[in-house]
């Protein structure tokens, strides 16, 4: 019986199986920011120990980081002290560090693939939940505590549970205006927040495969609120030819050698999966959330669930749901009028989310009503936008280009969402307070970000294509 890739990548990274414990796993790599890596650095300091191996292990600010200004102190005293913190273990431990304003800054799970710093095969954590971004490399990422991340400083190995596996696979042509954020608040409204907790996913079919790397990146990015472990794809013709080149990406004969072994990287076709969904991508249009978990998404022509259709043991979370929102069961969302708009973070915050939100916004003007922050995320994905001349379509459309960082996606920076406001965000989480205390968000693709931005309310990016 054939492993799966999932199995094939775990077992090869084993050091050892403790008897009736955990697996003691090797990482490859390692990504410190600013939030959760304070303590585990203190622990080592504590202990009076080094890191094991300072090369595999990269260091950069992105969510306490302003998106402007970024050339001048930071003026929040906790953000700044953050941010100074990893600076300072990063060159007290060796490690390599992307400061503010260096080029090879900005969101850590943009930065990991578009520098070819996260490979196929390799096993990746971060003490940050969407770390699963970098699984698109045909990687096993997953996010750790800080506890953990102390632990992979020391010793390069973690102790975990291997999880169930699980395939979630996606058929036929998506439509006209359906992108990888759309695919992924459909699964989620589905399979539900939980549906695949305990479990590592791997997306298959000729939807998925269909995709460029930027969407497989923010497929898997969007594992997490699935309650997977992790979620990854295959790698194949398309992830090589978007890792060729690239910063830390192997050269010459390395390379040669690295693409025939990534190549064997799949599932064979008799695996057994503990756990298999399957979709049609016939069956997904563009999609909104309406509540306060990503789960509670829909298409946008629909209209929002009556509350008996819900399990009565959720009614009274559902409802405290839709109350907070504004919103009522059996409403449409089509016509309402939007306060913010925000597109960036690491789940749509590549060149491929910035075309696609210029593909709308080109020839039209910013709605008066409407605040919008485009936020790159990463300096690279910046200096793409304005060598690609997106930075005028913008500027001609009344938009403004920021500085790259997590900015809006959480609450952690200046960033913030009004109370009461409503955000339209291609982010990850819609949480109470996820964008700022009271704020309000629905979460959709850049492409239904930009129609709302341009027309001031909730609007089928379709009509405008």
């Amino acid at each position: 019986m054939a492993n799966t890739l999932f199995d094939k990548i775990w077992d090869r990274h084993v050091v050892q199986q403790v008897e009736d414990g955990p697996t003691q796993l090797y990482i490859d790599r390692l990504y410190c920011h600013e939030v959760t890596s304070p303590q585990a650095f203190a622990g080592l300091r504590a202990r009076g120990i080094k890191c094991f191996r300072p090369d595999h292990i990269f260091c950069m600010p992105d969510h306490n980081t302003p998106t402007h200004d970024q050339d001048k102190p930071i003026e929040d005293p906790i953000s700044k002290t953050q941010v100074d913190t990893l600076a300072k273990n990063a060159a007290d431990f060796g490690l390599t560090h992307f400061g503010m304003m260096h080029p090879n800054n900005g969101i850590i799970h943009v930065v990991g693939p578009e520098r070819g710093l996260s490979l196929p095969g390799m096993t990746i954590v971060c003490g940050d939940s969407h770390t699963s971004t970098q699984g698109a490399m045909g990687a096993v990422a997953f996010g750790i505590g800080t506890s953990e991340v102390e632990m992979v400083l020391a010793s390069q190995c973690i102790l975990q549970q291997k999880p169930k596996s699980m395939c979630i696979r996606v058929n036929g042509t998506l439509g006209k205006g359906v992108t990888a954020k759309d695919v992924a608040l459909y699964i989620m409204s589905k399979v539900t927040t939980s549906g695949a907790t305990g479990y590592f996913v791997e997306y298959m079919g000729s939807a998925v495969k269909s995709l460029s790397m930027e969407g497989r990146l923010t497929l898997c990015n969007l594992s997490i609120e699935m309650g997977a472990r992790g979620g990854f794809v295959a790698p194949d013709e398309v992830t090589f030819e978007y890792i060729k080149g690239r910063d830390y990406a192997p050269k010459g004969e390395d390379w040669d050698k690295a693409v025939a072994y990534w190549s064997t990287l799949k599932s064979g076709d008799d695996a057994v999966f503990d756990k298999v969904v399957e979709f049609d991508a016939a069956d997904i249009e563009p999609m909104v959330t309406y509540g306060t978990n990503p789960g509670m998404g829909m298409g946008i022509t629909q209209h929002i669930p009556a509350l008996d259709t819900v399990p009565e043991a959720g009614q009274a979370s559902y409802k405290k749901s839709l109350d907070y929102m504004g919103f009522e069961a059996g409403q449409s969302l089509l016509g309402t009028p939007v306060d913010y708009v925000f597109c960036g973070s690491c789940t749509n915050g590549r060149i491929e989310d910035f075309r696609a939100f210029a593909s709308i916004v080109k020839g039209r003007r910013k709605a008066e009503n409407v605040i919008c922050w485009l936020v790159p995320g990463s300096w690279m994905v910046a200096e793409q936008i304005k060598s690609e001349g997106l930075d005028v379509v913008f500027a001609e459309a009344g938009f403004e280009i920021r500085q790259p960082g997590c900015s809006a996606c959480l609450a952690m920076n200046d960033d913030k969402i009004p109370s009461g406001k409503l955000s339209v965000s291609t982010s990850n989480r819609n949480f109470e307070g996820r964008q700022g205390p009271g704020a309000r968000t629905i979460l959709a693709s850049p492409l239904v970000a930009a129609a709302a931005a341009v027309t001031g309310v909730i609007t089928d990016p379709r009509i405008l294509l």
